[in-house]
This record gives C-alpha cells, structure tokens and sequence, in this order.
C-alpha cells in the first residue's frame, strides 16, 4: 500500500485535505513531528472534514523513528530541487511518497541522504519573478499520489 509522509507539516487545512485524499485512495500517511499545530486543530478538523477515522495516519516523534518504521520500503522524496521527474519513475505498491514541510520543503540533509533518482519534482512553469511560489502541498501530494496509484492499476 503507498504511503504519503509528511515532514514536519506546518498548515493544518493542507493536513487536512491529505488526510481526505488518503481516506479516498487507500494511501497510509505518516507524520513526522514537529508538527506546526495540533492534530486536534479546528481548522484540521474542517479542511478534513472528520476523514481522519476512514485514514490510517500514523505519527512518528521525529525522522529517525520514521526511517526505521518505514524500514527497506523505498522512499521516493518531491522536492523543487528534485532532479528527476515523477512521472518517468516505475511506481511499487508499497513506496513511501516523502514531501517536506510548506514553507522550506525538505532539508538538504535528508534530500541528499537518498539515492539522486528518488529526489523526484513536479515540473512547474517558472515565472521571471523568482519569488514565484511552489505548488500547494496537498496539490503536489494529490499529483504524486495519483501517478502512483494510476500505475498501479487504481488497486
């Protein structure tokens, strides 16, 4: 079964609406602390509209514990910095789809711990205004979530 991992998360709707993503496609998701809010948060709550129940959420106190729960399932991580795109990858069943937190995305310490052809990007136009901000985090999550799933038959 895919998992989607969330890195330190900071914005509670963005959790939210993966929370409802995950519940719609069977995805498992894993949060890594620190968190930027409290899984009991009113806006958690509305973004995910109480779907928390119908997902399997799992929360790890910090990157380590993540690393050995996930064990030697391969851990694909989406980065601007990525360098290889996510649709030229053969997906597996039991990937873990890893995504940073909103406001800095993954450290460099974890990006390049892993292998260069599993630090994957969304390709995005860049507009000449170098301030141009990345896609919404449950956007990325539901592009990469997708991809995966659809290769893998939609089982």
């Amino acid at each position: 079964m895919l998992t989607i991992a969330l890195f330190e998360p900071e914005i509670p709707p963005n959790t939210g609406n993966i929370i409802r993503l995950a519940a719609n496609t069977g995805a498992c998701l894993a949060l890594i602390e620190p968190l930027g809010f409290e899984l009991t948060d009113v806006r958690l709550r509305r973004a995910g509209l109480d779907y928390r129940a119908l997902a399997t959420t799992t929360v790890y106190p910090d990157f380590p514990s993540f690393q050995a729960a996930v064990g030697q399932r391969r851990l694909l991580a989406f980065s601007t910095r990525g360098t290889r795109r996510y649709d030229t990858v053969s997906y597996r069943a039991d990937d873990v789809l890893l995504f940073g937190p909103e406001t800095r995305g993954l450290p460099d310490a974890i990006l390049h711990a892993l292998p260069v052809d599993r630090r994957l990007r969304i390709p995005m136009h860049r507009h000449p205004d170098a301030r141009a901000p990345s896609l919404n985090l449950g956007n990325a999550v539901s592009i990469a979530l997708y991809e995966a799933w659809r290769q893998l038959d939609f089982s």
